[in-house]
């Protein structure tokens, strides 16, 4: 039994043409390319498609071979990509390549996900809910190698008086009460700009 992830993403002949005459212009031999969400299962999501040249693949990738070229899936895109859709559709203009992917903005996260996937879960689901009813949200910028969240507020939450008590006492809080093994969260939100402050 094979621990590889599935990858559900549909490319139709057309785009697999139009990608592989693409490529076929690149001075590389080999080049195919690379799939991945960035800021998966956030609603600021976006799924992209980037050249990838020999070596340019990433630990985790798994490559599919299509029409003329290999795809690389990015491992901890694979779960967003479910049922997603690659389509190139020829016009006057020259045509465009569309990308859907209805589960890209989806929390998505299991016991196996990255970290970072599953502090993001708990700010969409259970911290952003609350924050929004005063205007506010805070999200992930990075997460640092020695376990702390990097948030950064915004909307109502900026410049806001009491954004240290809702920093410690709710969002930090609440993501070590659902992430034991986070060390903690660090605020780099220049809260000096008052002008969306909720009081």
């Amino acid at each position: 039994m094979s621990d590889t992830p599935v990858v559900d993403v549909d490319f139709t002949p057309s785009a697999q043409s139009y990608l592989a005459e693409l490529l076929s212009k690149q001075d590389c031999e080999g080049i195919g390319i690379r799939m991945f969400v960035s800021n998966p299962g956030t609603p600021q999501a976006e799924t992209c498609i980037a050249y990838c040249r020999p070596g340019e693949e990433q630990e985790g990738d798994i490559p599919i071979a299509l029409e003329g070229f290999t795809a690389h899936f990015e491992g901890r895109s694979i779960p967003f990509l479910a049922e997603a859709k690659v389509d190139y559709s020829a016009d006057k203009m020259g045509g465009q390549l569309t990308i859907r992917a209805p589960n890209s903005k989806m929390p998505n996260v299991s016991d196996d996900s990255p970290l970072e996937d599953k502090i993001n879960y708990v700010l969409y689901n259970d911290i952003n809910p609350g924050l929004a009813s005063h205007g506010g949200e805070v999200s992930l910028v990075e997460l640092t190698e020695d376990k702390y969240a990097v948030l950064r507020f915004g909307g109502g939450c900026q410049g806001c008086a009491s954004v240290d008590m809702t920093l410690k006492d709710g969002v930090e809080a609440t993501l070590k009460g659902k992430l034991p093994e986070l060390a903690g969260v660090r605020d780099i939100t220049d809260h000096s700009d008052r002008s969306q402050a909720y009081y």
